[in-house]
């Protein structure tokens, strides 16, 4: 019997879903495997989003920002390194954060985020 649970585990895994607003207003929801081990920026640009990410993802030059829309109390903190390139940014909110410091697991379940991040 475990093991038929063990075949349904990888057949389906479990997902994680989170909403991504594009610059012209369209939303699409995505849906990630559980534990699949990249963070929002690697699945945005694997997702064909315009989404530069020049420093590609070392958090130094805030190409991959995104603003936090709906939920997401459970994302982990800005760091100090992370706030300090977002504080470079004139359009920055209290919202935004760095696509390549969030590593796409439960904690992003059910949030919406927007693209602002410049376009290649």
């Amino acid at each position: 019997m475990a093991s038929m649970r063990f075949k349904d585990f990888i057949e389906h895994p479990p997902m994680i879903q989170f909403t991504i607003e594009d610059r012209g207003g369209e939303r699409q929801l995505l849906e990630i495997p559980e534990g699949i081990g990249l963070n929002l920026m690697e699945v945005l640009k694997a997702s064909d989003y315009n989404i530069l990410a020049t420093c590609g993802g070392m958090a130094l030059c805030a190409t991959c920002h995104v603003e936090v829309l709906e939920g997401g109390d459970s994302l982990p903190s800005v760091s100090d390194a992370e706030l300090d390139i977002l504080d470079t940014l004139p359009a920055a909110t209290s919202c935004s954060r760095l696509a390549c410091q969030l590593r796409v697991d439960e904690a992003m379940e059910g949030t919406t985020f927007k693209i602002r991040g410049e376009e290649h």
